[in-house]
């Protein structure tokens, strides 16, 4: 799907086409609707760009236990060390 947002209405939102699609990324992100991998892709940045940008609005990244073990086994998997 694409959605086409005129020129006009960039301009009265005085935003550009870029920090749209970072604030969609944001809002989609705290609603739970985007991983940050998701959200980071959408928004055209990097996870930790994304990470900076949640960071300087204070918003928490969504990481739970069951998160941290994936990581870890994966971590384990790879012999990280």
């Amino acid at each position: 799907m694409s959605v086409v947002i005129s020129d006009d209405i960039l301009q009265t939102i005085q935003m550009s086409d870029t920090e749209l699609l970072k604030e969609i990324a944001v809002m989609l992100f705290q609603q739970e609707r985007f991983t940050l991998g998701q959200a980071s892709n959408f928004a055209g940045m990097n996870q930790l760009q994304f990470q900076r940008l949640l960071a300087n609005r204070q918003i928490p990244l969504h990481y739970d236990i069951a998160e941290l073990r994936e990581d870890v086994k994966s971590l384990e998997a790879n012999n990280w060390r």
